[in-house]
């Protein structure tokens, strides 16, 4: 239901909500100790990175993936396509100018549209930590990755005696969903084992006007991993992980049916090796992603069939730290990853045809990050790395929308070197708790999968020989503040993409899209401010802006999200606090039309709105939390600039919902969670 409130009485209504009935302060009382819900997001815990929690009680109530959870991130927005399994985008930035690492690993998707993001596969609350590094800043955790690195991580401290840990939560929220999720570690002096497992389920969602939207899922995991730690400097692990699930989709013809997925990992790790040596790594991994999309059991059955893409993808990769002198620290390292995907069909007779292969992708690389500590105030940073692709194609025929036609480019191979490299200058001010950075990097991109092998070229029905590699050189700067009452920071970039990959919509007769290089630009910040007002009430914000220029086709750069803004209130005693967030998004006049990236394209303008939210936690004792919120409180109906468009993928409505154009956002919801922690001896 949509109020004619305006943004701005929506913003000071955050300022003016009632809080009298709160009980008085006590002076004695530590703040730090008290739980808070996380509403905006955080500032920057060092030059250009962000270090969170992904444990932690986060507003609005994340889908149980890795993409909602990077929503709440100032800079970061997602296509809402369904309930789960968005596709994150980053100052605009999607697909793998995005690296996504868990615990190191690189796991890709099966679907041609993307309907299995790699976060699809990321459960947050089952790691320790979750890393942002904006902009093409690090060297060492892949390559082509030019506008951010978001590394999801496990730490597993050792244990000096026999005990255990464990993490338990459970999650209830509107529209029927329910969470549930524990994490396990047992151990001693010489090992541990880890067991962790979730599972999380959902109703369709109603938007704000109660309107039914075509978005149930459930998904689970379970991992296993076992380490060996035969002293306090060597670990070495061997862990597994399945999960599987489903997902009804708002936005295209045919759900996510199977999304199951196999991981294998081996990892050895060495620390305090020499004086010169610090630490030696090496990972090496495996992973299998068997997805089945269908319009036979999550909807009305239609004539579509089945479809089932595989992909496997496996790679390695070690690295050494090094410390020549007292004041300098150098990373060296080698990585290698490849890729193969193949797929088939059936009718809905479930008949399938045979697998076919349409592709294999392999890189190479080899890198060395320097960071050298020039004074107390002063250090630099600089990186380098070389990489060599390899891609097949393998695709005898390509399938259009009536007949499959030979491929011109059949059997072809592409190679590439590409480059890479920062360098960055950090100070720390001498009178102030402040520090301000600046760095210059570049990036050169190999076209992913869904850019060389799904889409096709303007002038071909094949993108694989034609297309180039993206190199982007950025400009990225910042400033942060922290004292005991005020913490503050504020990042800028300015970027310059020659050979950018655009995904063009606009032909009736390349309805999937198909690719072209062009020239581009784009710039923006990101600002976050947390400010203690007393001892007990606390208030933060965030401010994000993106503008993009096309500068071959003198347009707007597509997919860039309008300007965004969170207020957050919150009031913290004892054992308890509440809280409360306003959400306000301006209108959005530049795109352009039909133009976009491998996860979506400009659909036209869109209104701005404001979303009002509240939260409250409680812990009453010391291992158990429960928190609670109520996200768009007054129900308001509204979309996200970046939205998929509502429907059934071929201009018609899913049989049995309304479409709404863009897919809308979810409508009142009442969440409840309970966080259960401890450890003890055996």
């Amino acid at each position: 239901m949509n109020f004619p409130l305006s943004r701005l009485t929506l913003a000071l209504s955050l300022v003016c909500f009632p809080v009298t009935v709160l009980a008085a302060d006590p002076a004695n009382k530590d703040d730090e100790e008290i739980e808070r819900v996380s509403v905006t997001g955080q500032v920057l815990n060092s030059p250009g990175q962000l270090i969170m929690d992904p444990k932690a009680a986060r507003q609005p109530l994340p889908a149980h993936d890795g993409a909602d959870y990077l929503k709440t991130i100032p800079g970061f927005s997602v296509t809402r396509k369904g309930g789960a399994d968005g596709d994150a985008l980053f100052r605009g930035m999607a697909g793998s100018r995005l690296g996504i690492l868990v615990d190191g690993e690189n796991i890709l998707g099966g679907c041609n549209s993307r309907m299995d993001a790699p976060t699809a596969y990321i459960y947050p609350e089952l790691h320790d930590s979750m890393t942002v590094i904006k902009g093409p800043q690090s060297v060492i955790h892949g390559a082509g990755h030019s506008a951010a690195v978001i590394l999801f991580e496990r730490t597993t401290e050792a244990f000096e005696q026999p005990g255990y840990r464990a993490h338990l939560s459970a999650t209830g929220a509107s529209f029927g969903r329910h969470d549930e999720l524990a994490d396990l570690q047992l151990g001693q002096e010489k090992g541990y084992l880890l067991l962790s497992g979730s599972n999380s389920q959902s109703d369709n969602y109603k938007d704000g006007d109660g309107t039914e939207v075509h978005s149930r899922y459930q998904r689970y995991s379970g991992n296993i991993a076992l380490g060996w730690t035969p002293d306090s400097d060597t670990k070495v692990e061997l862990s597994a992980s399945r999960s599987d699930g489903e997902a009804a989709y708002a936005d295209r013809g045919m759900d996510g049916s199977r999304f199951l997925r196999d991981s294998l990992n081996f990892r050895v790790e060495k620390n305090a090796i020499k004086p010169w040596l610090e630490q030696i790594k090496f990972h090496a991994f495996d992973n299998e992603v068997d997805h089945l999309m269908d319009d036979q059991q999550l909807r009305k059955p239609g004539m579509m069939g089945y479809a089932n893409p595989l992909r496997e993808t496996k790679g390695g990769r070690f690295s050494a730290v090094l410390v020549p002198a007292s004041a300098h620290k150098l990373t060296l390292g080698v990585d290698h990853q490849e890729s193969a995907h193949s797929s088939r069909s059936a009718p809905v007779s479930a008949i399938y045809t045979n697998w076919l292969d349409d592709a294999e992708v392999s890189q190479f690389g080899v890198f060395t990050e320097w960071r050298y500590a020039a004074s107390l105030q002063n250090t630099l940073v600089a990186g380098y790395r070389w990489d060599h692709w390899k891609a097949e194609d393998q695709r005898l025929v390509i399938k259009g929308m009536m007949s499959s036609v030979p491929n011109p480019t059949a059997l072809d191979r592409r190679t590439n070197d590409l480059h890479s490299g920062f360098a960055r200058f950090e100070h720390k001010l001498a009178e102030q708790p402040a520090s301000w950075y600046l760095g210059l990097g570049t990036t050169s991109r190999f076209p992913d999968y869904w850019e060389l092998i799904a889409k096709e070229a303007a002038g071909s029905i094949s993108a694989f020989d034609s297309l180039q590699s993206e190199i982007t050189t950025q400009l990225d700067t910042g400033y942060l503040f922290k004292n005991d009452k005020t913490q503050w920071s504020v990042s800028a970039f300015y970027n310059q993409i020659d050979d950018f990959i655009l995904v063009d919509y606009s032909s009736r007769m390349k309805s999937n899209g198909f690719v072209r290089n062009i020239d581009a630009s784009s710039y923006g910040a990101e600002l976050g401010i947390q400010h203690k007002l007393t001892a007990h009430w606390q208030t933060e914000a965030t401010l994000a802006y993106v503008r993009g220029e096309n500068d071959t086709d003198g347009t707007a750069l597509a997919q860039l999200s309008p300007l965004e803004l969170k207020l957050g209130l919150s009031y913290a005693q004892d054992n308890w606090s509440v809280g409360s967030l306003v959400r306000v998004v301006d209108a959005q006049n530049r795109f352009d039309l039909n133009k976009g990236n491998i996860v979506g394209k400009d659909l036209g303008a869109t209104p701005g709105f404001a979303v009002y939210s509240l939260n409250a936690s409680w812990r009453p004792m010391a291992s158990l939390l429960f928190t609670a919120g109520v996200d768009n409180l007054f129900d308001r109906t509204y979309a996200e600039f970046v939205s998929c468009a509502s429907g059934n993928g071929m201009g018609g409505a899913i049989p049995g919902y309304v479409q709404t154009g863009r897919v809308n956002e979810p409508g009142r919801t009442a969440w409840l969670k309970l966080q259960w922690n401890w450890q003890g001896d055996f």
